[in-house]
């Protein structure tokens, strides 16, 4: 069973709500604190075997795992998350700007307001990508063409008379 596999039967199965809730505290916790590090440290790539690297974080392998697949969609190169195992050696390049709007496009406030931000994104980079998710967000409504306007074809026709039949 690959580590990915074991991370989503991890997460996913819980006996009770209670259960639930307390996992993901403590995994929010966990993952909090690898990024804290990682941001404190200015560290673009993590590099290495992913049992050597979970040590270092102070974390589980399968919640190192839970971490790769958070930060996965924000890296410069892909990865695979299905062959991961805890022997296997793993690069990740972390895309910045790409991480802080993937954290502000799930709303982890926990994450995207850590303190270490401050040295790698300035402020107005960061409301630059906030506003960026919130105008994606944003449904604009089009104008209606009214039957008696001139048809958008620009025939010079009233629509109704032109492609409004």
């Amino acid at each position: 069973m690959s580590l990915y596999t074991e991370w989503r039967n991890l997460s996913d199965n819980h006996e009770s709500q209670e259960a639930e809730v307390k996992f993901w505290e403590d995994y929010l916790k966990v993952e909090a604190s690898i990024y804290n590090e990682l941001l404190n440290n200015k560290q673009e790539v993590v590099e290495g075997v992913v049992s050597e690297l979970a040590a270092k974080y102070n974390a589980s392998v399968e919640y190192f795992m839970g971490f790769i697949d958070g930060i996965s969609e924000s890296l410069k190169e892909d990865i695979t998350l299905e062959t991961i195992e805890a022997d296997s050696t793993i690069k990740l390049d972390i895309d910045w700007e790409k991480l802080y709007y993937n954290m502000v496009a799930v709303e982890a406030h926990w994450l995207y307001n850590l303190p270490g931000w401050n040295e790698i994104l300035p402020e107005a980079k960061r409301k630059e990508l906030q506003k960026a998710y919130k105008t994606s967000k944003t449904v604009v409504k089009e104008e209606k063409v009214g039957r008696n306007d001139a048809c958008p074809c620009g025939s010079g026709k009233k629509y109704k008379k032109c492609c409004g039949k």
